[in-house]
């Protein structure tokens, strides 16, 4: 899937900045803007040319199939894993910090949108995110532990001005997921994808680390094995919405297909472009 629209870089920075701003009728107004000529675009694409499932049954194995293809690796996961010098590896993940320092921190929104059992699942993979309270083991947290290591800053505002365009649509994506988007299956489907293809989209970062005698890397590390667990929480979660409103499989489709491709073209694009720039 292609994701380039008309949409500027400046406007996908300005949108992130804004979706972690205290809301106003101008933000808003700004926001549902850049949303209208990037995300919008994206999503009535994709309802275009997707075929209709007919069952949440359907949309597991559909999961399922592109998670089997995907686990097959792509170039550029080769590359970092098992070439990429130090320096580039340094650059990737200075072009995933926005993620790292803000994770999960987007999803809390999604919440009062679902039914009673639904959050609670959802709340089981929040509660693993923030470390079940203990601030050392906060997914956040390792990630700083990692830019210490690798002589990168610790603030936010250090990395807006060299974060690219398909890190800040993947950055985004969220936001629209759970505050505005119309319908929950797409935060359902999205969410869902990714917690099930990280344990292996993350052994690639975890490879390279080995391989490069990088020791902060539990960061990586810990999403291989409890992600497996957000799974099927995730899983969980579409059930017991369908139990409650009923469930548009196709929606939760194409929440998965559209994250599946925001992160694809996010993480390709930050390889090689760290590998252009390590070379320049």
């Amino acid at each position: 899937m292609n994701t380039q629209t008309d949409t500027t870089g400046s406007d996908l920075k300005r949108l992130f900045i804004h979706n972690r701003s205290v809301s106003s009728a101008h933000t808003l107004a700004t926001i549902e803007k850049i949303e209208s000529g990037w995300i919008l675009p994206l999503v009535t694409g994709l309802t275009a040319r997707t075929p209709a499932l007919g069952s949440r049954e359907q949309w597991v194995q559909a999961l399922d199939d592109l998670l089997a293809e995907e686990r097959r690796g792509t170039d550029a996961g080769r590359y970092l894993a098992e070439e990429a010098s130090r320096e580039e590896f340094v650059l990737v993940v200075r072009e995933f910090a926005l993620d790292g320092l803000t994770e999960a921190q987007n999803f809390f929104p999604a919440i009062p949108r679902l039914p009673i059992k639904a959050q609670m699942a959802v709340m089981r993979v929040l509660i693993d995110e923030f470390g079940c309270g203990n601030l050392r083991r906060a997914h956040s947290t390792l990630y700083l532990d990692l830019l210490a290591e690798l002589g990168l800053p610790q603030d936010l505002d250090s990395f807006l001005d060299c974060t690219a365009d398909e890190t800040f649509a993947f950055l985004n994506v969220f936001y629209w997921l759970t505050q505005r988007a119309p319908h929950m299956e797409y935060f359902l489907g999205a969410l869902a994808y990714l917690e099930a293809s990280i344990p292996d989209a993350f052994t690639v970062q975890a490879r390279a680390c080995r391989r490069l005698g990088i020791e902060n890397s539990r960061y990586y590390t810990e999403h291989l094995h409890i992600d497996a667990f957000h799974m099927k929480e995730m899983r969980l979660a579409v059930r017991e919405y369908e139990a409650v409103h009923g469930l548009d499989p196709t929606k939760v489709w194409i929440g998965t297909l559209l994250l599946s491709s925001l992160i694809g073209s996010a993480f390709g694009s930050a390889v090689w472009r760290a590998k252009r720039q390590a070379a320049a």
